[in-house]
């Protein structure tokens, strides 16, 4: 089962094992009060699909970056209901999911979400033919495909997103809700080819963090319950500013 909350859609999606094919999935759009449509939607269905829950019981989660408030209602739920099932979770980074959908897709592939102040939360991935690499374990052979993480993800200024990827010198596709927002800069400053994903993938989504999760169970990447915590890339607004008042008051 998978849990996310980082963006505005709240998703609890299930696979059966030798599937290739997310085959459950309930999404539902939830506001502020995101806890209270979370745990009623992921009761439901665990129940549903009781016998897949008790027999593969891994959880996933869509780790981080994101709404920290939403990072952590994610995280709690998955949190809870691993505890009491005694089952490990997968920790999926957010901005991997992302740009995993995007398969075939050989270039540079740049998930931004936006994260103020004219950050963004991105990472550079890519899709390579698995002919073209020497690899021992090829998590992805069924698409033809080996997912690359060509930079692992981290929170930047767009200005310098752009700068480093006119350096990188290869074609972009980007994603992600930073797309409205860094729209123009991306057009005045980028001198390498470049396009946006269409409407069908270019947010997360759920079924990506549950095909990610499959293949994090194959490799062994799993943790304890207790052991997870949602990755938030930065501090808070609320620390940065508790941080400031004190810099401020020495």
């Amino acid at each position: 089962s998978k849990f996310e909350r980082g963006i505005v859609v709240l998703a609890v999606i299930f696979i059966v094992p030798g599937d290739r094919a997310v085959v459950r999935g309930h999404p539902a759009g939830v506001a502020d009060d995101g806890f209270l449509a979370a745990v009623p939607v992921a009761d439901v269905q665990l129940r549903k699909q009781a016998r897949i829950a008790e027999a593969e019981g891994v959880h996933a989660v869509a780790a981080g970056p994101g709404s920290f408030t939403g990072l952590r209602i994610g995280s709690a739920t998955a949190k809870g209901i691993a505890e009491a099932l005694d089952k490990p979770i997968a920790e999926i980074p957010t901005m991997d999911a992302m740009a995993f959908q995007l398969i075939g897709y050989e270039g540079i592939i740049c998930p931004i979400m936006d994260a103020r102040r004219n950050q963004v939360y991105t990472g550079y991935y890519s899709y390579m033919k698995k002919e073209k690499i020497d690899q021992t374990v090829d998590a992805f052979n069924e698409t033809g495909f080996t997912f690359m993480v060509e930079k692992p993800q981290f929170v930047a200024d767009m200005h310098e997103v752009i700068e480093e990827l006119n350096a990188i010198g290869r074609p972009v596709m980007f994603l992600g809700d930073g797309v409205p927002v860094q729209n123009a800069d991306i057009r005045t400053e980028l001198k390498v080819p470049y396009g946006f994903a269409p409407a069908n993938c270019n947010r997360q989504h759920a079924s990506a963090v549950a095909v990610l999760a499959a293949h994090y169970v194959k490799e062994g990447k799993l943790v304890k319950a207790f052991e997870h915590k949602p990755e938030y890339l930065r501090l808070s607004q609320a620390e940065r500013e508790r941080m400031e008042k004190e810099h401020v008051a020495k």
